[in-house]
């Protein structure tokens, strides 16, 4: 190529592509050179070095004219290398472009990769290692973002009707024995019509993918054979992992997202900007660390040569710093305009608001988000909390945000294993967790509630198995949640027992439920809605395998096809009825017609709750009424029984006295059924009834 540089632009940051050639722009404060390397297709010979020949406002940057789309490069850093002081530039180091679009190749794990000398496994980052790391580096390629979105518009769900369905790119596919092999584990399998007519049928409207950003695949893990299979490793905010890119590039992911807007479904990314793949002071040296360690990321004020590991992964990004911040806020809005992403959910998203003083709802990074005309109006979920001091931050986001609730989750699992003391929780999870979330104007929406996520066990071993069972993880069991709030009925694991098998699926079905049932934003993991299992694993981070991966056979067998009509079922009572899924808190105060409120708890006999009774830690039985006025001027009366004692309980219906039966998890297959003042709940089980006051008060239960 042979071009001279010219002096180009400090922005936008990034490889630009004007079609006569390339601007290049890179941020780094403490830099005192950088280049720009070029290379050849194969990416293996590096070809020409440019050093970049201005810096504006601490952008280094360039201009190559005729660079072609296509090229691969890498940047080099020149500047101190005095870790004592947080500086750790070494221009020996092939350092990836923050805002590569698209990344070649991968990490090719090589003591050159690390800044320092790596010795018979001995790591001192004081010193200083010469080897260049170019061949075990990916590289950036330069790309064009242009695509044909002719007529997509984003579904637009609002928050009180969104019911969120958590999926792994990979694992969604790789068991589809109707797909062709290359194309499993791939986006272009999110543009599968089987798919997503599967989840459009199922009643969702959104799904969550599994962090998609390329990501690094863990030495460690390697070692021992395993996989970086979550993607919980970010190297670079704005490419792809190259693994999901099928032969249809990035553009794939594109039809995906058209084809899955076009069913009336929003697509939220898990994303990562919390840490890097870097890892702490003595992890390899890809990209932010040889750019300028001390402005990417937190150090140690009174020891900058050691990173503050707030996230348990050796590294935090400094989000305080303006230009980190702005990487972070230019990459959402990337994936929202070139992508059009829906959403996103913040891993540690606690991290991402700390300032100096700690947690901060008010922090850079939510005032940012907040103002910004693109990202305000996407759908935002913080999962509340990090590692890190006061880590611990459910429902004290700023409004705007929904929250990942973890007492949602072990309040139901609780509750419907028999658990002491758990219905006066329980009755503040099913009414939206008024009393994390009912403060600055927030929503019930705010609650995002999950029974079974990527990190646990899911719905089948949360009633299959009493203990973890990670073995294929190789950490003799260290890992993962000791206290899952689970219970095998009877065995651990899998079992021919038909009586444990139907407690079993009983019990799925109650949770499913009770999900399906309480306000918020439900979320369901992949493959739940017909009863996958991951052999016990509560964290299957590592496992790219059958222990992951959707086994789409179940849905072949009676169980599995049972579960998923189930589901549906319950998914289209919450769509039918907007009093399961209220736009406000309800606290019981609105008369909506005579001595009917909006929302009321009784016991089995049909009496309200009193404080003693709210205190009885032995008390396994609810009842919850809610209540709206129709267009129609008639009156919904929605009336949910819960009974998670091991007996059939007979619940007197309070006022009015007439209903019919809309789902009774005990019996999938289970009639309309018109009551009149008693309804048997069996052991394990919970009913939703409905009646109907007349324009004139009068009862009258719909017809079945």
């Amino acid at each position: 190529m042979a071009e001279r540089l010219e002096s180009g632009h400090p922005y936008p940051l990034g490889a630009t592509w004007d079609g006569l050639g390339a601007n290049f722009a890179v941020f780094s404060a403490n830099a005192e050179r950088i280049d720009l390397c070029l290379f050849d297709p194969s990416g293996r010979r590096e070809l020409e070095r440019h050093t970049l020949p201005e810096c504006t406002d601490e952008v280094w940057h360039g201009y190559l004219p005729n660079a072609p789309l296509g090229l691969l490069y890498g940047f080099r850093a020149h500047g101190r290398y005095e870790p004592e002081q947080g500086h750790r530039f070494n221009p020996n180091k092939l350092l990836l472009d923050p805002y590569a679009k698209e990344v070649f190749g991968e990490v090719k794990w090589a003591d050159a990769l690390f800044g320092y000398r790596v010795s018979s496994g001995r790591r001192a980052d004081l010193s200083f290692d010469r080897r260049d790391s170019a061949a075990a580096m990916p590289k950036a390629v330069l790309t064009d973002d242009s695509f044909n979105w002719g007529s997509d518009t984003p579904p637009g769900t609002p928050w009180s009707d969104t019911v969120i369905y958590e999926a792994h790119v990979r694992g969604l596919s790789m068991l589809r024995e109707d797909i062709l092999p290359h194309r499993r584990g791939t986006f272009e399998c999110l543009a599968d019509p089987i798919f997503i007519d599967h989840i459009r049928r199922l009643g969702v409207t959104a799904i969550e993918l599994l962090p998609i950003h390329a990501f690094v695949q863990d030495r460690h893990l390697i070692s021992k054979g395993l996989r970086n299979y979550w993607g919980y490793n970010t190297l670079a905010f704005f490419a792809p992992e190259p693994r999901y890119l099928s032969q249809g590039g990035r553009n794939a992911f594109k039809v995906a997202i058209r084809r899955l807007h076009a069913a009336g479904i929003e697509v939220i990314l898990d994303v990562v900007y919390n840490h890097t793949a870097e890892g702490s002071e003595l992890g390899p040296t890809f990209s932010f660390r040889g750019l300028d360690n001390r402005s990417y990321y937190r150090l140690q004020s009174d020891n900058p040569r050691y990173c503050v590991n707030d996230t348990g992964t050796g590294n935090t990004l400094n989000l305080s710093h303006p230009r980190v911040l702005q990487m972070v806020m230019d990459s959402l809005r990337y994936w929202v305009d070139i992508f059009h992403i829906d959403g996103f959910r913040f891993d540690l998203g606690v991290t991402l608001g700390r300032e100096d003083t700690g947690f901060d709802p008010g922090s850079g990074f939510f005032d940012a988000l907040r103002q910004d005309p693109t990202l305000a109006r996407t759908k935002l979920i913080s999962e509340p909390w990090d590692i890190g001091p006061g880590g611990y931050q459910l429902g004290q986001h700023p409004p705007g945000f929904a929250e990942w609730n973890d007492r949602y989750r072990d309040t139901v699992r609780r509750f419907w294993r028999g658990d002491s003391g758990q219905r006066a929780d329980l009755a503040a999870r099913l009414s939206g967790s008024g009393d994390i979330f009912d403060h600055r104007g927030r929503r019930p929406w705010s609650s995002v509630n999950f029974i079974a996520a990527h990190d646990g066990f899911t719905i089948a071993d949360i009633v299959s198995y009493e203990t973890k069972h990670n073995e294929a993880n190789g950490e003799d069991g260290r890992d993962g949640h000791s206290e899952n709030h689970s219970a095998n009925w009877g065995t651990e694991g899998p079992t021919d027992n038909e009586d444990i098998l139907h407690q079993r699926a009983k019990l799925q079905r109650a949770l499913l439920t009770t999900l399906a049932f309480s306000q918020g934003t439900p979320m369901i993991l992949a493959g739940d809605e017909f009863g996958r299992t991951q052999r016990g694993n509560n964290n299957a981070y590592c496992q790219d395998n059958e222990i992951s991966w959707l086994d789409w056979t179940m849905l072949e067998t009676d169980a599995g096809r049972s579960l998923l009509l189930f589901t549906r079922r319950l998914l289209e009572l919450r769509r039918r009825y907007p009093v399961l899924r209220c736009k406000t808190f309800l606290h019981g105060s609105v008369e909506i017609a005579p001595g009917i409120n909006d929302i009321s708890w009784f016991d089995e006999r049909a009496e309200t709750l009193s404080q003693d009774n709210w205190n009885d830690a032995e008390a396994r039985l609810l009842t919850l009424r809610r209540s709206a006025a129709a267009d129609d001027g008639t009156t919904s009366v929605l009336t949910l029984m819960l009974n998670a004692t091991g007996e059939d309980r007979s619940f007197a219906l309070p006022d009015p006295g007439t209903a019919i039966r809309l789902i009774d998890s005990a019996d999938p297959d289970a009639p309309e059924q018109k009551f009149i003042n008693e309804v048997n709940v069996s052991a394990h089980s919970a009913v939703l009834m409905l009646s109907t006051l007349a324009r004139d008060g009068e009862p009258r239960a719909p017809e079945p």
